[in-house]
């Protein structure tokens, strides 16, 4: 792994988390948007879902690859 991956993964792991609670929050917010009273909001819901989505799944991934290199290297 280079060292800048290294440095990512190792000391900034906290940023995958950041990324992580921003895209729940995306999520609720559209989830709230498609309510029935938020009719014309439907369309920027779903991108919030989109967002959302994307924005968890990255979190999770640098996760996964924080636990993957402590594994590797013993560290906890």
């Amino acid at each position: 792994m280079s060292r800048l991956a290294r440095t990512v993964v190792h000391e900034y792991g906290w940023i995958h988390t950041g990324l992580g609670l921003f895209g729940n929050i995306n999520f609720l917010a559209g989830s709230v948007l498609f309510l029935p009273q938020f009719e014309q909001w439907k369309t920027l819901g779903a991108w919030l879902f989109i967002v959302g989505a994307a924005f968890m799944m990255l979190g999770a991934i640098g996760d996964f690859l924080v636990k993957v290199y402590e594994k590797r290297n013993g560290d906890r």
